[in-house]
């Protein structure tokens, strides 16, 4: 769709709601959504005006929606007799009591030489790995896992990037009833001393290293010094990742029950057990930031997990056998268990472990070429890179075969969107979704037979009770508040891990409105039910009374020439006022000038509210992030604040901890 000068905003943008996409007649008449919506027609008997109808029925009609959705995609495993939502308290609600499932077993119903997962090291290595081999290769790694007295319930800690190991390791313990627990290598050793410390490992799977922007980074060093804090682990198995002489490394360590993965998986067996496990049972353990204290340990369940994951995967991303997907992630974000998820709907899934950016900001654009994918997931700060950089990809790399582009992690501009249409494709559906690592799926996506409009994501997702609340907990629209969920979804956490009254649970999501999960986003539902984030709740700035999400206020600083990047903190406290500090990466180092700052704040004067005026812009070499990308807007408002940086915030947790510099200064 081509845009005229009447959906750019006064400052040359796109106008926020523009239409950009409309699905053909075939892409309707094709898409999952369609054949569930044709399965709830003759099954079911129930039909609806649109997809807000379907939404509403689904978020109000819990127990029939998830059946529903049990039966659609044919979830392997045992039913049961009892109702589908059985209890609906939150926190507690009881699913699906008396069935028994596994997540490996569905993730491995596909049979053939296909390829199930091709991965892709930076350095061009190609791992292709086919239906049946993959069968037979967590066959065999659960029967290694088993030898080293790895039972159900027990956890398997792995220290490994995003390559066909760690899929083979997850599904062998996922197959056996063990729980399953992963962080990237990139991660030092007191990060991962407070994550896998939290959850008694018996097993820890590692590689001896990787390699990120061409670079090879030994690890066995943080190893040798995470094993010091698992007293609980009775085995370590070395994966040789980065080099030949791993071996002489290795053995001069001493690490608890040493032995190769060539030795874990050696064995005859062809077909892997699953072990029935109760709808509820522990399938992984995740981990929130933990930017600011102790990362939470997440545990999701093999039943609810499966659920979610079905309905977001073949619903809102439209995905099938005739798929290849990809999301770059890192094993230590849920977008990776997202993408190994591919596999429950039969598609190939394609891993990518390095750096997007390596040798430049095409590679991944010419991984769609190379392999065919017809679904490329990245984070929005990696398409706010492309569009900064000028970058083309339609005109790098051959994009024929790719359907959707997935967007995550934190808000996408609506000149990202645009770019999307403008220099990727214009007739590739751009689903940006929105939920978290707590729920391990979306709280917000669009559905591929709905227009996509800049700046909004389509719906609330199916079967999330999503709403906003404002402070007295009065549901708005139209309006920027609280992003909540009002009923319960199969993939809330189970528990944190350890936390045996519950407390760090409900403290955690149900403290500010009892009974309602409070996400920890401020968002803003549209009159005609697409949802808009406006970033974290708790870096809201709220100056005199009027109150604006940081990504309201990016969106319109990083538009601005000569700005690449951004990072805004008010310091104001409960009872007193502070300052509302704007820090800038120019696109030059040093090129930041008065006439600029001047410039720059009678935008934002114009173009958001005169009280979103910075009282200063100061220029900074790079905004410090999370490991998963996110802006560090809460700990550099402590640092700002007096707070000490050992209280402020966990460096084991940050991507960049030479950005936090000047502040500390």
């Amino acid at each position: 769709m081509t845009r005229t000068l009447d959906n750019a905003d006064d400052s040359g943008g796109v106008r926020a709601g523009t239409l950009l996409w409309e699905p053909s007649a075939e892409r309707v008449r094709d898409a999952g959504i369609t054949h569930y919506l044709e399965f709830l027609a003759a099954e079911r008997g129930l039909s609806f005006a649109g997809p807000d109808e379907l939404w509403r029925w689904s978020a109000t009609e819990l127990g029939a929606f998830w059946d529903s959705v049990w039966d659609f995609c044919g979830v392997r495993g045992e039913r049961g007799d009892g109702p589908a939502l059985a209890d609906a308290r939150m926190p507690g609600a009881v699913w699906f009591p008396g069935a028994k499932v596994n997540y490996a077993q569905n993730a491995l119903t596909r049979r053939g030489e296909e390829p199930a997962l091709i991965a892709v090291r930076e350095d061009a290595a190609t791992v292709v790995i086919s239906w049946d081999e993959l069968r037979r290769q967590v066959a065999r790694c659960a029967a290694g896992l088993r030898r080293l007295g790895v039972h159900r319930g027990d956890r398997v800690a792995a220290v490994l990037p995003n390559c066909a190991h760690t899929v083979i390791a997850m599904l062998a313990t996922a197959s056996i009833g063990a729980v399953w627990s992963s962080c990237s290598p990139d991660f030092g050793p007191s990060g991962l001393a407070d994550r896998f410390s939290q959850i008694s490992p018996k097993v820890l799977i590692t590689v001896d290293g990787y390699t990120y922007n061409g670079t090879p980074h030994g690890i066995l060093h943080n190893i040798d010094e995470l094993v010091e804090s698992l007293p609980s682990l009775a085995a370590t198995v070395v994966v040789p990742y980065l080099s030949a002489d791993v071996v002489e490394r290795v053995e001069a360590l001493s690490l608890p029950g040493m032995t190769w993965w060539d030795e874990l998986v050696i064995g005859l067996e062809e077909k892997p057990t699953f072990e029935p496990m109760p709808f509820a049972a522990p399938l992984w353990i995740l981990y929130s930031s933990g930017t600011t204290g102790l990362p939470k340990p997440i545990v999701h369940s093999h039943g609810g997990i499966l659920l979610e994951h079905l309905k977001s995967l073949s619903l809102h991303l439209d995905l099938g056998p005739d798929d290849r997907f990809c999301w770059f992630t890192t094993t230590g974000w849920m977008m990776w268990n997202f993408l190994v998820s591919g596999l429950l709907v039969g598609s190939t899934i394609v891993l990518y472990d390095g750096s997007p950016s390596f040798p430049d900001l095409s590679t991944l654009w010419r991984l769609v070429e190379a392999l065919g994918l017809t679904c490329l997931g990245v984070s929005a700060a990696f398409l706010h890179s492309c569009l900064g950089k000028g970058l083309a990809p339609c005109v790098v790399a051959d994009l024929s075969t790719l359907r959707t582009v997935g967007s995550t992690g934190s808000p996408l501009s609506t000149d990202g969107y645009a770019w999307v249409y403008d220099s990727v494709k214009p007739d590739v559906l751009l689903t940006s979704i929105s939920g978290g690592t707590d729920v391990c799926g979306p709280l917000a996506a669009a559905l591929p037979i709905s227009p996509v409009r800049a700046g909004e994501i389509g719906m609330r997702a199916l079967g999330c009770a999503a709403d906003v609340f404002d402070d007295a907990g009065t549901p708005v629209v139209d309006e920027v508040g609280e992003l909540v969920v009002t009923a319960p979804m199969p993939s809330m956490p189970l528990l944190f891990w350890g936390d045996r009254d519950g407390s760090r649970l409900r403290e955690s999501y149900f403290s500010t409105y009892p009974g309602v999960w409070r996400h920890g986003d401020f968002a803003r539902l549209t009159p005609s039910g697409a949802v808009v984030i406006e970033g974290r709740s708790d870096a809201t700035l709220n100056r005199g009374g009027v109150r604006l999400g940081t990504a309201e206020l990016y969106r319109v600083v990083e538009r601005f020439e000569g700005i690449t990047d951004s990072l805004v903190v008010d310091t104001s406290g409960p009872g007193q006022s502070g300052h509302l500090l704007l820090f800038v990466v120019p696109t030059r180092r040093g090129s930041l000038t008065q006439a600029m700052i001047e410039a720059l704040k009678a935008e934002i004067r114009t173009e958001l509210t005169p009280r979103h005026v910075p009282d200063r812009i100061i220029e900074i070499l790079d905004v410090p992030r999370t490991l998963t990308g996110k802006k560090l807007e809460v700990p550099v408002k402590r640092l700002l604040t007096g707070v000490p940086l050992d209280r402020a915030v966990s460096l084991a947790a940050v991507a960049n901890p030479e950005a936090l510099a000047p502040f500390i200064r």
